[in-house]
């Protein structure tokens, strides 16, 4: 996929640079459940058992450069693995939607379908000169998914996280103190809020064209307590994913000053909660923008949630 960094990312560095970190991140937000009374039930979060996603050779079809696996289709997911000494794209396309990704050789590479049933083809492009690519290998098939947050609960080549890694450790953490997911959604955001910083350094990086291709580790971000908004979103997405909350990583346009951006929207059953000016109502999805609440950016780039305009969700 292709981001206009060049173009938009300026104004952000502008923005964030001049911000303070948000007042009281670290206290308890508001419109977050308090405390219940000694009167009300202790209640926990039950953590559901991490959904993982995995490339099957001997399921996968395609040629010496490219295998694609689609087995796993009913589960929101399709697998890729290319062996290559050419540039790889992947392209998956639903109706009028094309998402085209940039494929990162010799591993194994897990893409989601994120828009739910019907009639998909994928398409594995090689390139032959500069910005040409040409087809080496395509399929088609019907998706009719098991549950419909699957493509948003399973790994993939953005929320890259499986047992062991510590973004799973630190969210398990999380979950088995909260007492529900709402209240382990909040000790996620708190917690970046408090430790992750806007890395200037890298987002110059990408005003100048080096991070082509850039997939964030999340991993690294925790390491490294630093990040652009991308990275911001994955690491988030990886958390709440794996302890089974539905977490959709959003890239668009932020109103007034059309900055191209990334952040998250989680879903939940229970009564929602508020992160700035952002409320979960009950059964729906909300927003959660790390990079501006982490940051103390202005309100206007955060408002009702009317001003972002979403254009790819991973």
């Amino acid at each position: 996929m292709h981001f206009d960094y060049a173009r938009k990312i300026t104004a952000l560095i502008i923005l964030l640079g001049l911000a303070l970190l948000l007042n009281g991140c670290g206290a308890e937000i508001p419109g977050f459940p308090s405390r219940p009374s000694e009167s009300e039930p202790e209640s926990v979060y039950e953590i559901p058992e991490m959904k993982m996603a995995y490339f099957h050779p001997e399921a996968a079809e395609g040629n010496s450069e490219a295998k694609l696996d689609i087995s796993c289709v009913n589960e929101g997911y399709v697998a890729l693995r290319v062996d290559s000494d050419a540039g790889i794209k992947f392209q998956v396309l639903k109706d009028e939607d094309v998402y085209t990704y940039s494929v990162i050789q010799r591993e194994d590479q897990i893409f989601p379908l994120q828009w739910g049933d019907g009639d998909y083809i994928f398409r594995v492009m090689k390139n032959v000169e500069d910005n040409k690519y040409y087809e080496i290998y395509r399929c088609e098939t019907s998706v009719v998914l098991d549950n419909e947050f699957d493509p948003f609960l399973r790994p993939n080549q953005y929320a890259d996280f499986y047992e062991g890694r510590a973004c799973v450790e630190l969210a398990r953490e999380f979950a088995e103190e909260s007492k529900s997911d709402t209240d382990f959604v909040g000790k996620v955001y708190k917690y970046v809020c408090k430790n992750i910083t806007y890395d200037d350094d890298k987002a110059q990086m990408a005003v100048d064209g080096q991070l082509k291709g850039y997939v964030p580790d999340p991993d690294r971000t925790l390491e490294e307590k630093k990040g652009i908004c991308f990275d911001y979103a994955c690491l988030a997405a990886s958390m709440l994913r794996s302890q089974g909350v539905p977490t959709k990583i959003i890239f668009g346009y932020v109103a007034p000053d059309d900055l191209y951006h990334a952040w998250n929207m989680f879903y939940t059953k229970e009564g929602g909660w508020v992160t700035v000016k952002f409320s979960a109502p009950e059964d729906e999805w909300s927003r959660i923008d790390l990079t501006f609440s982490a940051n103390g950016a202005d309100s206007k780039f955060i408002g009702d949630g009317s001003n972002y305009m979403d254009v790819y969700q991973f």
